[in-house]
């Protein structure tokens, strides 16, 4: 069901003249370049929380024209979603972790961040408690993550948030930016996209500085605002992050279990600071 759009994409003879690479392979996906010549194209499987992408494009990416790749073809096999589509760039930030970057990165999201959208929030105040009760290990108070969150569907508009906008995610081919894999895709007020991003450059070594500025500039948000949707988005985040190992991925992610306790920590963190 994808050979015809592969081998329409690469201008191949046929699917066996391609080049294949790995790219990445986790539990519940795996992602390869195929190439053959110069012309090379993203093909993607995906199971459990990553079969559904395609919907992903269908809601958000598409009609909002985000800057993500383009999708040349989905079909769903069975409890699997493939996809295949437009090969972005052979650089992530990941690889190839600057300051500039980052910063980069940062102003990417604001173009996201400032499609106005239908629809409401996917993630109410009381979405906290109810994925408490789904991760089952927290034994500090969630109250003011649920009050904070709650004021920001008053005070903030809600906007797409990507859900797993990190590194290895975002992707360069020289000239521009571009975020792959959206799955986790949905509507929120929260930033967990930016704390993401802040804290994986600050554990880089990166000023969170320079980050936030960029953001803010090509926003023109206010900075009060943004910091209050900076640390609710770094609360849902984790609890997102804590159902996910708890119900996917200690049978995906084996070593998943060993981010537990670490999360747990940043989570309470980042409520206390709430309080």
């Amino acid at each position: 069901m994808v050979a015809g759009p592969l081998v329409e994409a690469t201008e191949a003879p046929a699917v066996g003249a391609l080049h294949g690479e790995l790219l990445r392979q986790w539990g519940s996906s795996e992602v390869w370049r195929l190439s053959f010549g110069l012309r090379s194209v993203i093909a993607k499987r995906g199971t459990d929380g990553q079969a559904d992408e395609a919907r992903a494009y269908e809601r958000f990416v598409v009609p909002l024209g985000l800057p993500a790749p383009r999708l040349i073809h989905e079909h769903r096999d069975g409890d699997a979603g493939v996809m295949i589509l437009a090969d972005v760039g052979r650089v992530t930030l990941e690889q190839e972790p600057s300051a500039d970057g980052f910063a980069a990165a940062a102003e990417l999201l604001a173009t996201i961040r400032r499609q106005p959208v239908d629809g409401a929030s996917e993630f109410p105040a009381e979405r906290v408690k109810e994925l408490a009760d789904r991760i089952g290990r927290i034994e500090f108070d969630l109250a003011p993550l649920a009050e904070a969150l709650a004021a920001l569907h008053r005070d903030a508009p809600t906007a797409v948030v990507h859900g797993d906008f990190v590194p290895k995610n975002l992707v360069t081919d020289g000239t521009r930016w571009t975020a792959i894999d959206w799955p986790g895709a949905y509507l929120a007020p929260h930033l967990s996209d930016l704390y993401t991003l802040i804290r994986d450059a600050v554990a880089l070594g990166h000023d969170r500085g320079p980050i936030v500025a960029r953001y803010l500039g090509a926003t023109g948000a206010d900075p009060a605002l943004v910091d209050r949707q900076l640390l609710v988005g770094g609360g849902c985040f984790y609890l997102i992050a804590l159902r996910f190992i708890v119900e996917e991925g200690l049978r995906t992610i084996p070593e998943s279990k060993n981010w537990i306790d670490g999360l747990l920590t940043e989570l309470e963190d980042v409520v206390a600071q709430l309080s």
